[in-house]
């Protein structure tokens, strides 16, 4: 596989990983109009953002493994308000008092505490499917749906800075982790309630977000023929 074949794109927030495509297959439009074959190995929310692989022609085929990779993420996670989305796309649904004090003690036990395997469960606004279609457009039709409860594995959790409300996390996961259910969970385990106020990321598998170039700055030329 050549290094044509996957794109390292390190999306900026406020688009949609779909964004990412549409505006890649005009940049490597073939001569004749016709576009490149093109998908990802991974949804990053338009909140996020941070690293995406981009498979072009050949490349596509080697999505389905690359989306099984670990992942690694920083999250800012906002404590003291819950969101019906669990970021800050969504209405504040609950507010709490953060006990700051509690939070500085305990913080790095709680976070030692989150490795390992647990069961969460996953935002009604995640594109998990049921019955064929994504839970969030039922939940921004106003249906009534159940949230899904997922195993999800962490595999380190590594406190970056406390700027009370705000606790910034790097995240290292398996595949299928909701981060947004992370930090509602961290909010839980800290006494109060929690929202993802902001997300990045920084790895897939050995894949790492320094070496990928940005939507704006690419060039036909330097993405290759």
């Amino acid at each position: 596989m050549s290094e044509s074949d996957i794109l390292l794109i390190d999306k900026l927030k406020g688009i949609t990983s779909f964004d990412v495509i549409r505006r890649l297959r005009r940049i490597r439009q073939l001569a004749d109009g016709r576009y490149p074959k093109m998908g990802h190995a991974g949804t990053l929310d338009p909140l996020a953002s941070g690293l995406m692989l981009i498979g072009v022609d050949k490349g596509t085929k080697k999505l389905t493994e690359l989306v099984g990779l670990d992942k690694t993420y920083i999250a800012e996670v906002l404590l003291g308000k819950q969101t019906s989305t669990g970021d800050m796309e969504g209405k504040i649904v609950v507010e709490l008092p953060v006990d700051e004090e509690r939070v500085k003690k305990e913080i790095a036990a709680v976070l030692a505490g989150m490795v390992g395997e647990l069961e969460l469960a996953v935002s009604i606004y995640s594109a998990i499917k049921k019955d064929g279609k994504a839970l969030y457009k039922y939940a921004r039709a106003g249906q009534a749906v159940e949230a899904p409860i997922r195993k999800m594995i962490i595999h380190e959790a590594r406190l970056l800075k406390l700027e009370l409300p705000i606790v910034e996390v790097e995240f290292s996961v398996a595949s299928g982790v909701y981060v947004r259910s992370l930090g509602e969970e961290l909010g839980r385990r800290l006494g109060t309630v929690a929202t993802l106020a902001n997300l990045r990321r920084t790895c897939i598998g050995p894949y790492r977000v320094e070496d990928a170039q940005g939507l704006e700055d690419l060039e036909i030329g330097k993405l290759g023929k």
